[in-house]
């Protein structure tokens, strides 16, 4: 990571909401996070949806392998932190819903929107 990075992290300036972790092999990289330009760096601003390289031991790259290949399965982003100057990011091992699933939740999000517009 770039110092102008760290910097926009620091102030809060970061969006993982369309972020997902891509394993190949044997390194993991963060993909589409937005980390905001920083103001004050001017000409040596940083890319802000550039792919970064995530530092974890290769076993844990190869259990990230090992789930990221059943059909369904996804590693995410949950969280970006600082701990002792550094830049951490809590991630995930996610799974997508079914499309009966998505039908039945769509289904009782209108009941609920016409429950509560007839009080």
């Amino acid at each position: 990571m770039y110092g102008s990075e760290i910097k926009s992290i620091r102030a809060g300036q970061v969006s993982l909401v369309e972020a997902y972790i891509r394993v190949d092999g044997n390194e993991a990289w963060l993909v589409n996070a937005h980390i905001a330009p920083y103001e004050a760096a001017n000409r040596f601003n940083h890319d802000p949806i550039r792919d970064r390289r995530l530092l974890l031991h290769k076993r844990e790259i190869r259990e990230l392998w090992d789930s990221v290949r059943q059909k369904g399965v996804t590693v995410v982003p949950v969280k970006m932190y600082l701990k002792d100057g550094l830049a951490k990011l809590e991630i995930a091992i996610a799974k997508g819903k079914k499309l009966y699933d998505k039908r039945d939740e769509i289904a009782k999000r209108d009941l609920e929107r016409e429950r509560h517009n007839r009080d």
